[in-house]
């Protein structure tokens, strides 16, 4: 099928903008291979199925200056191997990477040809992920990228590996693409912490071979008038377990997409976010999980807070191969909306074609439960606390994904102390 002229003409003006110098022969191949994709798919555009809900002109455009808020980091480095970005650029001076034998840690541009098996990875499952649905923004990534993180995971990492992000510049654009591969039996907690820059674009690839797990925390940081899209590729081996939880706090335009394939039997995957916003805000998350093996389980769970005309949107969908039997697949996204001018829009998916399965998908929309408001006034808790505990209460479900309770914890004070920040 012929691309529309005008896709086709925001596939060169995106390239143009975002070229880099080629000074890593072995990223040459993958780079070139994903402009030819993007050239084929053209630039996102309104009246594509899956950006209907989400105009994508923000991310096609100039960046526009955003004012910085300043916000206490969530996660300690103390307790991290620490690695640092400055507007989506690297800052080896204030990084403490470790010396964990279980991990071998280089950034992108400090990559080279040694890298074989990075050179194998990069783009490779971004290149899978476009099918059936194309992924203009991470193939642009691909293409463009000139930072990032590649880790080699072999065995059970002691510390977690954190990704600090700091905004400095008001108008900075990032383009970050980050490879993970987990070889069997390994293990890693990966977190992320900050807001990237004024408008990022974030590609994470992660291989979770047979055995191995992979934990994923991030907040995206609190800035009201940042851009972001990003997109996580997942897959799995048999026994294989992959988390994923993003909290979202503001932000004028966030998109995160992932698309996870359990390719082995026994394999788990649980994507979970939490998201609250005012105003402008408009937070999509959109979500694609294949089971193409046996004994599989995958949950999704999105909670979104709305209010003063905030928009949410959530396109999720669970695909069932033939042969993938006893599969069992949750879905769920709610909207709680806080007035009369915000929105919640959800498409929940299911496809399946294996005879054995158990999936449920749901998605409701609403508003505070008077009843429950009342109760709690009438014993005596102000108005303004009681409607943050039924909203902490509504977010709970998909905070409580996340594994680690101490990390669960500080992800609620954060919530509260955000709430209490933007009562009216």
């Amino acid at each position: 099928m012929a691309v529309a002229a005008h896709k086709s003409d925001g596939a060169a003006a995106l390239l143009a903008r975002h070229a880099q110098p080629r000074p890593l022969s072995w990223l040459e191949a993958a780079r070139d291979s994903a402009a030819m994709r993007l050239n084929a798919m053209g630039a996102p555009h309104g009246r594509d199925e899956y950006w209907r809900y989400t105009p994508p002109a923000q991310f096609l455009g100039d960046v526009a200056a955003v004012p910085h808020v300043e916000d206490a980091p969530l996660f300690a480095a103390d307790d991290a191997y620490t690695l640092v970005f400055v507007d989506g650029v690297f800052d080896a001076a204030q990084s403490e990477p470790g010396n964990d034998p279980a991990l071998r840690i280089q950034t992108l541009d400090a990559a080279n040809a040694d890298i074989h098996w990075a050179a194998e990875s990069y783009g490779a499952l971004e290149t899978a992920g476009q099918n059936p649905v194309p992924r203009p923004l991470a193939a642009l990534n691909t293409a463009t990228a000139g930072q990032g993180v590649l880790i080699r995971v072999s065995g059970k990492a002691t510390k977690p590996v954190l990704l600090r992000h700091i905004r400095s510049a008001a108008n900075a654009e990032a383009m970050l693409h980050h490879v993970i591969k987990l070889d069997a039996g390994a293990s890693l907690t990966l977190l992320e912490d900050g807001v990237i820059a004024a408008r990022s674009n974030v590609v994470l690839e992660v291989d979770v071979a047979d055995g191995a797990a992979f934990d994923h925390i991030r907040n995206q940081g609190r800035d009201h008038g940042r851009v972001l899209a990003s997109h996580i590729f997942a897959r799995l081996g048999a026994g294989a377990l992959f988390k994923s939880f993003t909290l979202s706090l503001n932000g004028l335009l966030s998109r995160n997409e992932a698309v996870i394939t359990l390719t082995g039997d026994n394999a788990s995957a649980h994507i979970s976010g939490a998201a609250v916003g005012d105003g402008a805000f408009l937070h999509d998350d959109t979500i694609f999980i294949t089971h193409d093996a046996e004994h599989c389980e995958s949950r999704q769970v999105f909670k979104k807070v709305l209010r003063n005309g905030a928009n949410g949107v959530f396109q999720g969908k669970i695909l069932v191969k033939p042969g993938a039997q006893k599969t069992d697949g949750y879905q769920i996204s709610q909207g709680l909306l806080l007035d009369d001018d915000s929105n919640f829009l959800a498409k929940p998916e299911l496809e399946i074609y294996a005879d054995d399965v158990v999936c449920s998908h749901g998605s409701t929309c609403g508003s505070v439960d008077e009843t429950a408001l009342f109760y709690l006034t009438s014993r005596g808790v102000p108005r303004a606390d009681a409607q943050d505990l039924l909203v902490l209460a509504f977010l709970d479900e998909a905070i409580a994904e996340i594994g680690d309770d101490d990390l669960a914890d500080t992800l609620r004070t954060r919530l509260g102390g955000w709430l209490a920040r933007h009562r009216k």
